[in-house]
C-alpha cells in the first residue's frame, strides 16, 4: 500500500477521485504530492487546527469556570476549587496515552468527529450545573473530569496530521497544528470574561457579591455553535488515511531507551508547565490578589506561550541546537519562578504577573525546541512519533499536578516547581546542550 511505503507508478494518474487519493496516499512521491497530496493534506490540516483549538478552549474553561464559582453563589473551599481545576488534567493526560493510536484504529476523520462531538455533553452539562447553586460538588467534579477528554485530543490530532505530510513538511505542519491549536487556551481566557458579563438569552443571570450580573453559563454555551460548525467541516473536508498499526511489542521499544525518559522530563518542564500554569493562573490571581481585576489581562500569558512555540523551533533550527534553546529557556524560567515567589511574598501584583508572563514565554520557546530535539534523537520516524505521543501524554499531567501543588501553599508549590526546572536545566545541559555532550541535538 502506498500509504505504507510502496511506491506509486512513476506516472501518477490524472483522474484520481478523492477516495483514490486517500487509498493510494504517498506524500513522498513529488508528482503525487504536487498534484493531489498537498491540497488534500492542507485541507485536513486546516480543519484539524480548528478542532484542536476548540479542544483547548473547552479544557481551559474548567479553570475559568472554577475561578468564578464563588461569585456564582457556590460555597466551595479553595482546595475544592483547585481539585476541580486539576481533574481535567488527570483525565486528559491519561487519555492521551490511548488517543495517540486511535486515528490508526478508527480513522482520522472518524475519530476527530467523535472526539469533538463528545465535548458537547460536558459543555451543556456544566452550563446547566452553574445555574443552580444547589448543584453538589460531586456533579461539578463529574463534568470537569469529563471535559478533560478535550485535552486528550492533542495526541490524536498530532498523530493523524503527521501522516498527511512528507518528511520535509512535517515540522511546519505539526508546528501549525500544535501552535495554533494551543492558542485555544488564550482564546478561552480572552472570550470568557466578555461573555459571562453579557446576556445572550441563554439563561438567567446570577448576582455576584459585588452586585453585578453574572452569566457564567455563557462560558459553556457560546461554544456549542462553533463545535457544531467544526463537526460539519470535519464530516465534509477531512479524510481517513490508511495508517500502519504497530504491535504492543513494537510500541514498547521506546521505553528501553533512556532518552525517552530524559525527553519526557524536558517536555514536561516546557509543555507541562505551560498547561499547568494555564489551568492554575485564574485561581491563583483570584485568591492571592482578590483586589485586582485581572480578567482581561490573563489571556496574555497563554497567548505568549502558545505563540512562541513556532519561534522556539525556528530559533533551534537557526542555531542548529534545540537543546541550547531549551537550556537557556529553563534558566530564565528558573529566574522567573523566583520572581513570582517574590511577587507573592511581597504581595506585589506587577512583579508577580510580569514574572508569570516571562514564565509563559520561556515555556513556549522550550516547547518548540523540544520538537526539534526528539526527531534528532529518534531518527526512526515511527519511533519518534511514539516518543512524541508518550512525552506529550506525561507532560499533560502538569495540568493536574500544578493545581494540586497550589492547593496547599503558593510559595511551597513554586519552590517545588523551581527545583524541577533547575533539574531539567541540568539534565538538558549535561546530556544534550554542552560541548561534547553525549547526544547533541
Amino acid at each position: 500500500m502506498a500509504g505504507q511505503g510502496a511506491p506509486l507508478a512513476s506516472s501518477v494518474p490524472t483522474d484520481y477521485s478523492r477516495k483514490d487519493v486517500v487509498q493510494n496516499w504517498d506524500p513522498e512521491n513529488p508528482e503525487f504530492w504536487q498534484r493531489y497530496g498537498k491540497r488534500t493534506a492542507t485541507r485536513n490540516l486546516a480543519v484539524s487546527i480548528a478542532a484542536l483549538l476548540l479542544s483547548f478552549v473547552v479544557n481551559t474553561l474548567c479553570a475559568l469556570v472554577s475561578s468564578q464559582l464563588g461569585n456564582a453563589g457556590f460555597s466551595f473551599e479553595p482546595d475544592q476549587l483547585f481539585l476541580l481545576t486539576a481533574l481535567p488534567g488527570l483525565v486528559g493526560a491519561t487519555g492521551r496515552l490511548f488517543y495517540t493510536y486511535c486515528p490508526a484504529v478508527f480513522g482520522g476523520r472518524n475519530f476527530t468527529f467523535a472526539s469533538t462531538a463528545i465535548m458537547l455533553v460536558p459543555l451543556v452539562g456544566l452550563g446547566m450545573a452553574v445555574q443552580d447553586s444547589a448543584t453538589p460538588f460531586w456533579q461539578f467534579a463529574l463534568w470537569f473530569a469529563f471535559m478533560g477528554l478535550a485535552l486528550s485530543n492533542f495526541s490524536a490530532s498530532m498523530a493523524n496530521i503527521a501522516y498527511f505530510f512528507p518528511i520535509a513538511h512535517k515540522g511546519t505542519a505539526n508546528g501549525l497544528n500544535a501552535g495554533i491549536g494551543n492558542l485555544g487556551v488564550a482564546v478561552a481566557y480572552f472570550v470568557t470574561p466578555i461573555v459571562i458579563g453579557r446576556s445572550f438569552g441563554l439563561g438567567a443571570a446570577t448576582m455576584t457579591p459585588a452586585g453585578e450580573s453574572l452569566y457564567l453559563h455563557n462560558a459553556c454555551f457560546v461554544w456549542v455553535a462553533p463545535i457544531v460548525v467544526v463537526l460539519v467541516l470535519v464530516a465534509l473536508f477531512m479524510d481517513n488515511l490508511p495508517m500502519p498499526r504497530q504491535s504492543a511489542s513494537q510500541m514498547a521499544t521506546i521505553f528501553k531507551n533512556k532518552h525517552t525518559w530524559y525527553m519526557t522530563v524536558v517536555y514536561t518542564c516546557s509543555f507541562g508547565s505551560f498547561i499547568g500554569y494555564s489551568m492554575a493562573l485564574a485561581l491563583i490571581v483570584g485568591l492571592a490578589f482578590p483586589e485586582v481585576d485581572a480578567r482581561f489581562m490573563m489571556f496574555l500569558g497563554p497567548l505568549i506561550g502558545a505563540g512562541l512555540r513556532p519561534v522556539g523551533g525556528w530559533l533551534s533550527d537557526r542555531i542548529d541546537s534545540g537543546a541550547r534553546v531549551a537550556f537557556a529557556s529553563f534558566v530564565v524560567m528558573l529566574a522567573a519562578t523566583i520572581a513570582v515567589i517574590a511577587g507573592v511574598a511581597s504581595h506585589a501584583f506587577a512583579v508577580f504577573f510580569g514574572a508569570f508572563l516571562v514564565l509563559f514565554m520561556m515555556t513556549g520557546l522550550a516547547n518548540g525546541a523540544s520538537f526539534r530535539m526528539i526527531p534528532n534523537i529518534f531518527t526512526d520516524r515511527a519511533q519518534g512519533s511514539q516518543v512524541v505521543g508518550f512525552t506529550a501524554a506525561i507532560a499533560a499531567y502538569g495540568a493536574f499536578v500544578v493545581p494540586i501543588l497550589f492547593r496547599a501553599d503558593y510559595v511551597v508549590a513554586l519552590v517545588v516547581l523551581a527545583i524541577f526546572t533547575a533539574l531539567s536545566a541540568a539534565l538538558t545541559w549535561i546530556v544534550y546542550a554542552r560541548k561534547n555532550a553525549p547526544m547533541p541535538c
